[in-house]
């Protein structure tokens, strides 16, 4: 009993310091005006106006993050599903070479690959465009993705995808109706990795866009820094703001992202 009461206070203990930055954004964003860096543990005098701040000067940002970030899980899904489930029912010695090659792309640094499509986008004319921004995340996306679906694709019979054949399914019929209901978990888990990845990107952000027009939130932080070291009441709303999309998805999808973790691990 001493034991697990001990471990239980370490662990309090250790999640409070882990949280401490968080609470700090948030006591910090409703201080006054002001250096809010010295202020007090309480926010006892709050005050919204740094939310009102960070709306007008960063709302614009904040959607184009969500754009960007819905785009990315629908395109990375869209390719990840069905190269996951070919390298999980194909039985090809050419399967251990593909996995081998994700997983190096995994290991290239992201500023090899941002300074790569830097030269192509400015070709083709992606530079500062959504779409361009899309494509870098899914970069990153995809192989992630790939490896976390085909590692619960591994577990689904492949006599239920033949049940349907033979009552007359075509092979992608038979995908869409039997085989993506039932990795219903793995795909909220591999989309909500995937739009983490993109709504925290910088790296793409900063070296894909050269001008104002498009803007991710994390780029709109860096250089809101600049300009409101007098105001850190409205960086640090802008942060909260940014903070709570991701907040969300992670407490409503958490018990799919349990789910879609193991699920591939017990058939």
């Amino acid at each position: 009993m001493l034991r697990r009461t001990t471990y239980t206070v370490i662990g309090v203990l250790i999640l409070c310091v882990m949280l401490f930055p968080v609470y700090w954004m948030l006591n910090a964003s409703l201080q006054p005006s002001g250096n809010t860096l010295t202020a007090g543990f309480l926010p006892l005098h709050p005050t919204f106006s740094g939310y009102k701040r960070a709306l007008d000067e960063q709302g614009g940002n904040l959607v184009t993050s969500m754009i960007i970030a819905a785009g990315t899980v629908v395109l990375s899904l869209a390719i990840a599903t069905p190269c996951a489930y070919a390298l999980s029912q194909f039985r090809s010695r050419w399967v251990s070479v593909g996995l081998l090659a994700i997983l190096i792309s995994q290991m290239i640094p992201g500023i090899v690959i941002a300074n790569a499509l830097y030269t192509a986008y400015e070709r083709i004319g992606l530079l500062n465009s959504i779409p361009g921004l899309i494509v870098a995340n899914c970069s990153s996306a995809i192989p992630f993705a790939i490896l976390i679906l085909r590692s619960f694709m591994l577990s689904v019979p492949p006599s239920l995808v033949e049940a349907a054949r033979v009552d007359g399914a075509g092979l992608f019929r038979a995908f869409v109706a039997i085989v993506l209901p039932i990795s219903k978990n793995s795909l909220i888990t591999a989309g909500l990795f995937s739009f983490l990845f993109s709504w925290s990107d910088f790296l793409f952000a900063l070296t894909l866009t050269t001008k104002g027009g498009v803007r991710p939130v994390t780029l709109g932080i860096y250089q809101y820094l600049g300009t409101q070291v007098q105001n850190w009441n409205a960086v640090m709303a802008t942060a909260v703001l940014s903070a709570v999309p991701a907040i969300v998805l992670l407490i409503a999808a958490q018990k799919y992202i349990a789910a879609g973790a193991i699920g591939g691990a017990v058939k």
